[in-house]
């Protein structure tokens, strides 16, 4: 799955976020999603970002990835 900047992802605790930018750490060259949730703006790994719901920590979790796709960028 390709990430890309304007796409909105549902959190599989129920939030939504859009995608700014994709960005590449200094040190490492580790792959970055730069995201929004209300006021804030965040940044995780894209490995981390596209991982699946670990649902022994989570039993109840119907959502199979972290952040799933649910609007497309035009």
């Amino acid at each position: 799955m390709e990430v890309k900047v304007g796409q909105i992802y549902k959190h599989f605790k129920g939030t939504y976020h859009k995608i700014i930018a994709i960005a590449r750490h200094s040190e490492t060259g580790e792959e970055l999603v730069i995201y929004t949730h209300g006021d804030k703006i965040w940044a995780r790994p894209i490995t981390m970002f596209l991982s699946r719901v670990d649902h022994d920590k989570y039993p109840d979790i119907k959502q199979e990835y972290r952040f799933e796709l649910v609007k497309n960028c035009d």
